[in-house]
């Protein structure tokens, strides 16, 4: 499977980056996306250079096609991407079940843009949202949201997902850490 599999073009938009407290959930929110079968990752306001390369230098090792984009304005972002026929997935407590609406979501052929905020995040993005989408009611990590949605989203077929163009890969091991070199 590639990602985005059979639900289309999948890409999660960062929201609030503060660069100098958010790099390690904020880069721990891209390599979700990635790892849980996003197309590419997106930055809003600042460009921090730390997070892209990061992400980057795994891309380069683990493999997959996966974009990164940084420093572009959160709101036209979400109107050009609505333009473009896209919906947009707007992770948040205040939301409707995940369980309830991810199957729907992942019947529909549009292409999903997934917002992921950090601090508060403006009316703007509830509104904007085809889906306001809870996954959970209680406080808890930006990053375990976007897992627990993605999952739901494709099913668990993230699993299959062909890394292809990188040159390490782990091996299933009861024990121990087993990681092979490709080619």
């Amino acid at each position: 499977m590639k990602p985005g599999g059979p639900y289309g073009d999948v890409y999660v938009l960062r929201l609030g980056h503060r660069p100098e407290r958010d790099k390690r959930v904020t880069t721990h929110v891209a390599l979700v996306a990635r790892a849980f079968g996003a197309n590419g990752f997106v930055l809003e306001g600042v460009c921090d250079e730390g997070v892209v390369e990061s992400v980057r230098r795994v891309v380069a090792r683990w493999g997959g096609p996966f974009t990164v984009e940084c420093g572009v304005s959160g709101r036209r972002y979400v109107r050009m991407w609505r333009e473009g026929g896209g919906e947009v997935v707007h992770l948040t407590m205040y939301g409707v079940n995940v369980d309830d609406v991810a199957p729907v979501i992942a019947a529909s052929p549009r292409r999903k843009l997934v917002v992921v905020g950090a601090e508060k995040v403006e009316r703007f993005y509830y509104e904007e949202a085809d889906w306001n989408v809870s996954v959970g009611t209680q406080p808890h990590s930006e990053v375990a949201a976007l897992a627990l949605f993605l999952d739901r989203l494709f099913r668990g077929e993230w699993r299959f997902i062909d890394y292809s163009g990188g040159f390490l890969r782990v091996m299933e091991s009861q024990r121990g850490k087993r990681v092979e070199r490709k080619g």
